[in-house]
């Protein structure tokens, strides 16, 4: 029956590393403390945001284990786009076209990225733009999509900012930032360059770890309890 679909739609047969990517999944356990799983906290940067024509033309990573970014554990690829002219991107991102009619496709590039990932979670900042596209890009090129749990640390930031806005003030004011750069100035973090996928990465790192901190002071031990943590902020902060 798979086969069939696969067929009928003209997808690939599973890339091995695909493969490889859904075996360390098989029997993925969120009742562990946070502490024991490894984290890839990864930025996409793209020719614009239209779901089905615009495609990635960077990506950025850092991996985090023990609570801790992993110094020189880091993955940064330019990405040559198929049907967008590289000239657009020069505006947002300042990645110049050059640099793009010389980067490999993304053929080339997501194979790699997927390795680098292993049995990580994928934590990014408003993370189901970067999976969309991903997956899309998974589909076409592997024949199937990534099977690591994402974590979006705008929605974990967005639970935080209103528990404590309750707690203080009794309402929450929905006009606040949720905004990358705004959230790392807010709470003093380093500082990183924005429109830069590595860069991003790692801003989104240091916010990613801030927030744990505040969520483990609460009594947030384990994964489980921690994509639940919506639900229960108002009692833990």
């Amino acid at each position: 029956m798979a086969a069939f679909f696969r067929s009928l739609f003209r997808l690939p047969a599973p890339h091995p590393v695909l493969l490889e990517n859904r075996e360390l999944f098989r029997d993925f356990d969120q009742g562990r403390p946070l502490g024991e799983y490894t984290f890839v906290v990864c930025d996409t940067e793209l020719t614009g945001l239209n779901r089905r024509r615009d495609e990635i033309i960077s990506i950025g990573a850092v991996r985090l284990r023990d609570l801790q970014i992993v110094p020189g554990e880091t993955f940064h690829r330019y990405i040559r786009p198929r049907n967008t002219d590289p000239n657009q991107a020069t505006l947002i991102h300042r990645i110049t076209p050059e640099q793009l009619r010389d980067a490999p496709s993304i053929e080339d590039v997501l194979p790699d990225f997927v390795r680098f990932c292993g049995d990580a979670l994928l934590v990014g900042h408003f993370v189901a733009i970067d999976m969309h596209f991903l997956n899309r890009a998974a589909r076409r090129v592997l024949g199937g999509t990534l099977s690591n749990p994402g974590i979006d640390t705008m929605r974990l930031a967005r639970a935080y900012k209103e528990a404590r806005c309750r707690d203080y003030y009794g309402y929450c004011d929905q006009s606040m930032s949720y905004n990358l750069d705004d959230l790392s100035r807010e709470f003093h973090l380093p500082r990183f360059k924005p429109h830069d996928a590595l860069e991003d990465a790692l801003q989104t790192a240091y916010l990613f770890l801030f927030l744990l901190k505040k969520f483990r002071h609460g009594g947030i031990r384990t994964l489980k309890e921690l994509y639940r943590s919506g639900r229960t902020l108002d009692r833990i902060f």
